[in-house]
């Protein structure tokens, strides 16, 4: 089952030169898609195209076709859209509308007709998933940098779609708040099974919740598949080898020196584990040999 299909999708803001060409891309239901690339690769577009913004708030040209959840973007509104996906962009403050926190979560359930009940129910229960808590009657104009960024994420779960799509999310947030983050984004895929597409161009953040990566480069798809697979592709690679993360560089560099191969690392924990075992091995080996 598919959640987005880009098919053969190019796009063209007005006046520009392509931003996207050709896309051929299937995130499937479900999964944990990371989007990687370096700036000006076409990321944001790609985003902005899986909910419906490209075309039809950018206007631009476009060639081919984008499905999500099984329709066809380019000829429904965004409303019917977002029934499906929710969105948080790189410039998130700029999807905050109201003047207070649980205002902002409660925009969207009241578009939908929902009840008050349930709609006060609701935005206890997102805030605390973002760790806002406690926070409804806050302006929103008093919030920090993390927390804006935590609330249109806590607005675009309000509804309970079945495909989140975040452009760095984790742009305002210190380390522990972006751990706090993907925990959080896995949570969801792993117990509603929601779609993840998340652009992310820290991958050491995301690689521990990720199934599959997709690499865009000059408006095209470098590569695509399990981090695990892709990652050896882009660290053969002149143009995308600092993209990827110090703990596989040493990972990569030490299978090739030793000439074997480790289980994909998601974290230091599983490197530090596995080396031991292996030099707990070699020097059983060695011991047996002398």
């Amino acid at each position: 089952m598919t959640a987005i299909v880009f098919d053969n999708f190019s796009y063209a803001y007005e006046g520009a030169v392509k931003a996207l060409d050709g896309i051929g891309l299937t995130v499937a239901r479900s999964s944990f898609t990371v989007v990687a690339g370096p700036s000006g690769a076409g990321k944001t577009t790609l985003c902005l195209a899986a909910c419906g913004v490209v075309p039809h708030y950018f206007g631009g040209s476009m060639a081919g076709r984008v499905q999500v959840a099984g329709i066809e973007t380019a000829g429904s509104g965004m409303g019917e859209l977002a029934a499906h996906v929710g969105t948080v962009l790189e410039d998130y403050e700029s999807q905050l509308v109201t003047m207070t926190v649980a205002e902002e979560v409660a925009f969207a359930l009241e578009n939908r007709g929902e009840d008050h009940g349930r709609i006060g129910r609701r935005i206890g229960e997102v805030l605390t998933q973002v760790g806002l808590a406690d926070m409804e009657s806050r302006e929103v104009g008093s919030l920090s940098g993390g927390q804006k960024q935590r609330l249109a994420i806590a607005s675009a779960l309000a509804t309970r779609p079945g495909i989140l799509v975040l452009d760095e999310p984790a742009s305002a947030l210190d380390p522990e708040g972006a751990e706090e983050l993907y925990v959080l984004l896995a949570g969801l895929n792993r117990d509603y099974g929601m779609t993840i597409m998340v652009v992310e161009h820290e991958l050491a953040r995301v690689l521990a919740y990720a199934d599959n990566m997709v690499v865009l480069a000059d408006g095209r798809v470098a590569c695509q598949g399990r981090p695990a697979e892709v990652l050896p592709r882009l660290a053969a690679s002149e143009e995308l080898a600092a993209m990827v993360p110090p703990l596989w560089r040493i990972k990569l560099g030490l299978e090739k020196q030793l000439e074997t191969g480790f289980a994909p690392w998601r974290h230091e924990g599983e490197a530090v584990a596995e080396l031991d075992g292996f030099i707990g091995a070699r020097r059983r080996e060695d011991t047996k040999s002398a």
